[in-house]
């Protein structure tokens, strides 16, 4: 089969730009958090800052603005339409780090297959603990939400721990973009840190000692925490600035002998390619499926 007839049984269903996939992604949460925030300080303010201890409080928690009627549905819905593209985003993810397996050190690259993995299942884990502390609110079923919660917290930290360690091994020298992606995921992994450790002290000494505030500055550790996580996922238009998102048929199939490479079909002869419709970048012949 040659060339021609390869390019003329390619179609193009469906291409989206991966980066503003990213940032349609993630402004969902976003606006649903704001929306939430706004509407339940505005009309049901007795309901969200009531609290463990009843002590003074103005600022109500993620959970307190989230679990009122109606605010609860609107973001139920935020992360049901949130979710589907970051199991997206995570298994790309682990198809990028593996192309970049090469670059790698040879004596570190049995350690960077596992930290690969690892950062993959972790990303996993976040996304399943973030449906768990959204569907489980804190009204219907305390002890349970704050359990997922705190699955949450340490699969959210661990990932983006895991996430910086690849990153770095993957791209011992990096262009200046990478540079700035590796900056801003570390500031905002040690943003992370410090916030959480606030957190954990602002709730003792609400739960144990009933300070007055204590549960408003844990409520501003926990905006914080989820502005940041959400920061730290936006980086991935740095990673992808220009890739894109298809569903098509006939660009991409098993080669059989003496046929062309389907890089260089679609690079060479396929105008469809050069218009920019397909995938940006080379396809790794040897790239493996998840272990």
């Amino acid at each position: 089969m040659d060339g021609k007839s390869n390019c003329s049984k390619a179609i193009v269903y469906f291409a989206v730009s991966f980066r503003r996939l990213c940032l349609v992604t993630v402004s969902l949460p976003l606006c649903g958090l704001l929306f939430c925030f706004v509407t339940a300080c505005i009309f049901q303010q007795d309901d969200i800052h009531e609290t463990y201890c009843r002590v003074y409080n103005v600022i109500p928690s993620i959970s307190s603005i989230t679990g009122v009627s109606p605010q609860r549905y609107l973001w139920r819905i935020c992360i049901a339409f949130h979710i589907g593209p970051r199991l997206i985003i995570a298994s790309v993810y682990y198809t990028y780090y593996l192309s970049l397996l090469p670059a790698v050190i040879k004596s570190q690259h049995a350690s960077y297959k596992k930290l690969m993995v690892l950062c993959y299942w972790l990303n996993i884990l976040e996304i399943a603990s973030l449906c768990g502390v959204t569907y489980v609110s804190n009204r219907e079923n305390y002890p349970v939400h704050e359990k997922i919660f705190i699955v949450f917290m340490i699969g959210s930290l661990s990932h983006m721990l895991a996430t910086i360690k690849v990153f770095k091994m993957a791209r011992p020298t990096m262009t200046e973009t990478e540079s700035r992606s590796y900056a801003i995921k570390k500031a905002l992994f040690v943003t992370s840190i410090v916030s959480t450790v606030g957190l954990l002290i602002f709730f003792l000494k609400h739960r144990l000692l009933c300070h007055d505030l204590a549960f408003s500055w844990f409520s501003l550790c926990e905006y914080v925490i989820a502005s940041a996580n959400m920061a730290f996922h936006v980086t991935v238009v740095l990673d992808f600035p220009t890739e894109e998102l298809m569903v098509g048929r006939g660009m991409f199939r098993p080669l059989v002998p003496g046929e062309k490479d389907v890089n260089e079909i679609m690079a060479h002869e396929c105008p469809l390619a050069d218009a920019g419709v397909g995938a940006r970048n080379k396809i790794d012949p040897n790239l493996q499926k998840l272990d």
